[in-house]
């Protein structure tokens, strides 16, 4: 039997079919929903051919897409012939499988009327040229987007309750944890750099100087990017670690176990509770000096770390005893004000000299065999030349700490500083410094 044609007489109409499934699950199957409903539609076109319908070849489906949004590649490629004139009808399984919101509907089927396209749905059967058939879709249109929010809140509701019960409900899985059968588990290495990056924020308040020691030390984020200030804080907030979930303000008790004592989250939470202009300052008026108890006058008095402000900014001096009790008179050769920083920075580029000479090496190698035995000259050598990439990245009370060990007394004079050094305190730094890995040593160079 021949197969029917179109009469000349009726005018042909192109039909492109839209298809969309608002999820990806089954699609990678042979015969799929997207299928099922171009199926439907190619019937639907085939019994119009009498009316002039014939289908176009293009495909326009959008498979993993909500519909609730316009933002999909097959309906932009849509809309993108039918405003060059390719198309003339749309066919849909459904309405809904074009748009769920009133508004985008409203916006395509302007542009559909612009260029004189018909909208078809094979299960509702309307036609958007009629004042009636605009009625109907607008009604239809309005329980799809009505089913839409209902199922949006259902899904919300659904993830209040889980969050309330304390569940993990997916996501990035935060540094310190992994995830196993859906649920969140302690990552001990990972733990540990979690408590340390807290304890070393208690002990400084500062985020910046906090984020030093983790990139020294060669600590990265799950993706191996070294942790900086940003990760730090996010640490510092994220109530996982102390056993809690949160959503939307409110606090629930979670599933996991938490990895920092609560002792220490609250004595962080107070630290930040502080601003960081306010704890800078304090930072810096509490700072210890390096030389303190240790710089001399040439009349074996003390000199005392005071500072000033000037213009918003902080000037640290070492003073004479007399000169605090108002006595600054007379010319006996006794310096009465020292630049903290110019004083300080010359007794550790001494230290650090000390430690390149051969016989101060020597000297360091046979105090530390008396506690190690078996450690060598090379591992001593390499363990002082540590501590000059390290310096920087120390903390002020651990850059005084060495100090005191190494230096014995700073005496001031007229013509200069005269450094006395002290070797034996080199044997506890190097075992400190033989903890450090060397992958922290290159993070810190």
């Amino acid at each position: 039997m021949a197969e029917p044609v179109t009469p000349a007489a009726v005018k042909k109409l192109r039909c492109a079919i839209y298809t969309r499934k608002s999820t990806d699950e089954g699609l990678d199957k042979e015969f799929n929903t997207l299928d099922a409903q171009r199926d439907a539609c190619e019937a639907y076109i085939a019994s119009q051919r009498a009316e002039g319908w014939v289908l176009v070849r293009d495909r326009y489906d959008d498979g993993g897409f909500s519909g609730g949004t316009l933002e999909r590649p097959a309906l932009k490629r849509l809309l993108a012939d039918i405003e060059q004139g390719r198309i003339d009808v749309i066919v849909v399984y459904k309405i809904d499988r074009l748009s769920r919101s009133l508004m985008d509907f409203a916006k395509l089927v302007e542009t559909m009327e612009a260029h004189g396209v018909t909208f078809v749905s094979v299960t509702q059967s309307f036609n958007t040229t009629t004042s009636m058939g605009r009625l109907t879709l607008n009604i239809l249109l309005s329980f799809a987007q009505f089913e839409r929010e209902v199922i949006g809140e259902r899904i919300r509701d659904k993830f209040a309750a889980s969050r309330a019960r304390g569940m993990w409900m997916g996501g990035k899985v935060p540094l310190g944890y992994d995830v196993r059968d859906r649920k969140l588990v302690p990552n001990e290495a990972e733990a540990e750099r979690i408590r340390r990056v807290f304890e070393l924020f208690a002990e400084t308040g500062s985020g910046t100087d906090t984020a030093k020691r983790p990139q020294a030390e060669g600590v990265t984020s799950k993706s191996g990017r070294p942790l900086d200030k940003g990760d730090v804080y996010k640490i510092l907030n994220l109530r996982t670690y102390v056993g809690q979930v949160e959503h939307k303000g409110q606090v629930f008790a979670g599933e996991h176990q938490a990895i920092v004592p609560r002792e220490l989250w609250d004595r962080v939470q107070a630290v930040m509770q502080v601003s960081p202009r306010a704890r800078a300052a304090q930072n810096r008026q509490h700072a210890p000096a390096l030389l303190k108890g240790l710089i001399f006058g040439v009349d074996g008095r003390a000199l005392s770390p005071t500072h000033c402000r000037k213009n918003g900014r902080l000037y640290r001096y070492y003073v004479a005893q007399r000169v605090l009790k108002g006595d600054a008179a007379g010319d006996d050769g006794i310096v009465r004000r020292v630049s903290a920083a110019e004083i300080e920075a010359a007794v550790v580029d001494q230290v650090r000299t000390m430690l390149r000479q051969p016989e101060v090496v020597i000297g360091t190698w046979t105090a530390a065999r008396a506690e190690a035995p078996e450690v060598s000259e090379r591992e001593v050598r390499e363990a002082l030349n540590r501590l000059e990439p390290l310096w920087g990245e120390l903390f002020p009370a651990e850059q005084a700490r060495i100090v005191r060990t190494l230096v014995e007394r700073v005496v001031i004079g007229p013509v200069g500083a005269d450094i006395r050094l002290r070797v034996e305190g080199l044997a506890g730094l190097v075992r400190d410094l033989t903890a450090i890995a060397p992958e922290a040593l290159r993070a810190a160079a």
